[in-house]
């Protein structure tokens, strides 16, 4: 039996919109193992990316409780919180990276925050732009980069710190296929090297069936169904899973038709 790492019970989250409460997540109960590519999927405004930003605190949950590893999270002091995200990477969809630095001194930014010492900090970087392929690109900046080349100084920034957990917030929905795969595939392989737990969140299933080894599926702030990827698209037992299955059948019949036509 695999190790229970992340720990999400009763999770609830409301926003206030003209004065009228909107329940974004409605008692969300997850597990995710150590060292397993974890998907969340579900259609726009499901409550995935609140659910990730809570993981996290980058949202504050109304109630319930997010455990990683030994640390109860949602629990912890400003202090404690701070050290902990150390250990919690994020990758966006917007790359978020500085217009202005270079990528190496984009990936050394979370370093500066925890005043690495230089030496450290700029063997740090080397290492983290050999792992993603970027050594040639150190002193480029953003603005000369393609977008694949964008996410992948994201996720060397998202390691600078050595985290435990990498939470990737609709990553690759900015990217075409291609480009798409070739970041899905360093993900594998810094899951495989590292031994990295990752929660991809995203509205492509296409990136759960060829990345991930369990899922959950998410719908108007409630967590539907979870399981391994194999199961669910074999068998899956809400509706929406269902929804989400059957567009996927759809557009891949539809376009090996296009292709052999």
């Amino acid at each position: 039996m695999q190790e229970k790492f992340i720990e999400v019970k009763q999770l609830y989250k409301t926003f206030w919109n003209k004065k009228q409460a909107v329940g974004v997540l409605k008692g969300i109960d997850l597990e995710v193992e150590k060292g397993e590519i974890f998907g969340i999927v579900g259609f726009s405004g499901a409550g995935k990316s609140t659910l990730v930003r809570c993981i996290n605190r980058l949202e504050e949950p109304d109630s319930g409780t997010v455990r990683i590893g030994d640390s109860l999270i949602s629990s912890l002091g400003k202090n404690e919180l701070n050290e902990q995200r150390r250990k919690i990477g994020m990758i966006f969809q917007q790359f978020n990276l500085f217009d202005s630095m270079t990528v190496a001194q984009n990936i050394a930014y979370p370093l500066k925050l925890t005043k690495t010492p230089k030496e450290e900090t700029e063997a740090r970087v080397d290492e983290m732009l050999e792992l993603v392929g970027l050594r040639e690109k150190k002193n480029a900046y953003p603005g000369e980069l393609s977008g694949g080349q964008k996410q992948r100084v994201g996720i060397a920034r998202a390691l600078a710190n050595r985290p435990d957990v990498l939470l990737s917030d609709e990553a690759t929905s900015a990217l075409d296929p291609q480009t798409t795969l070739s970041v899905l595939d360093l993900l594998k392989e810094i899951n495989k090297k590292l031994g990295l737990t990752i929660i991809l969140i995203t509205h492509e299933l296409e990136v759960i069936k060829y990345a991930c080894h369990r899922m959950a599926v998410m719908e108007s702030g409630k967590l539907l169904e979870q399981g391994t990827v194999k199961d669910i698209f074999e068998s899956p037992k809400c509706e929406t899973a269902r929804n989400f299955i059957s567009v996927y059948d759809r557009f891949r019949s539809d376009h090996w038709q296009e292709e052999t036509e």
